[in-house]
């Protein structure tokens, strides 16, 4: 049986690397994990329960509260991946602005980042998967067998995400939505535990001028390299 690998895909906000990622699971028949849905998952719970202090995430709060948060992801009819939070889909509104202004202040929370980290470690012990987020080639997969860094200019990921929540119904402006991406890239890059990097070894896929499928060849090319033939 031929071994699987462990794929890293980490990148600023809103640079289309979980759908580079789910690109990948499907073409492998790989399972996908979206990490930062579960750092939305513990900010929606720090909404859901107001852990705040003059508009600031009480962190104290929020570490008591840390064995009561239970996240699990599972499939819905269409085989799509669905995150739920103490029995409850969310995965609609952790997809929501009010949480996306918090998630890079919950997930810079070292307590926070241990929590989630060790159960991505053991989602993802038996290879098989392609992972995104901010660490997950740094920190949580250190020895994947391959790791991308994806990226995209600023206004490019702004325009993208601005229009998927138009999609969706949600209320906002692009200039609304260009603020928090660069304050979440401010605070991902230079948070203390886990910053977000591009490590050494890490392939970068700039995607500002690449279409999707574009990118995912690019990266199926790498991959291919990799693949131990059977």
């Amino acid at each position: 049986m031929c071994s699987k690998l462990t794929i890293a895909i980490d990148g600023h906000s809103s640079c289309g690397k979980s759908t580079l990622a789910k690109a990948i699971a499907r073409a492998l028949n790989y399972t996908y994990i979206d990490s930062g849905a579960m750092y939305r998952g513990v900010s929606l719970y720090t909404l859901q329960h107001n852990l705040f202090n003059n508009g600031v995430p009480n962190t104290p709060a929020l570490i008591a509260a840390l064995p009561d948060i239970d996240l699990e992801f599972k499939k819905d009819e269409t085989g799509t991946q669905q995150l739920f939070l103490n029995g409850e889909n969310v995965e609609n509104e952790i997809r929501k602005p009010e949480v996306a202004k918090i998630v890079s202040q919950i997930a810079a929370i070292s307590s926070v980042r241990k929590k989630l980290v060790q159960q991505q470690k053991a989602l993802g012990e038996k290879g098989g998967i392609v992972m995104d987020g901010r660490d997950i080639g740094s920190v949580v997969f250190p020895d994947a067998e391959i790791k991308f860094f994806v990226t995209a200019a600023s206004a490019t990921r702004a325009s993208r995400r601005f229009n998927e929540l138009k999609v969706k119904g949600i209320d906002t402006t692009y200039e609304a939505t260009l603020e928090n991406l660069l304050e979440r890239d401010q605070i991902d890059s230079t948070r203390v535990d886990s910053p977000l990097i591009k490590t050494e070894d890490a392939i970068l896929i700039d995607n500002t001028h690449l279409s999707k499928t574009e990118q995912l060849e690019i990266a199926l090319s790498q991959i291919q390299v990799k693949l131990q033939p059977c």
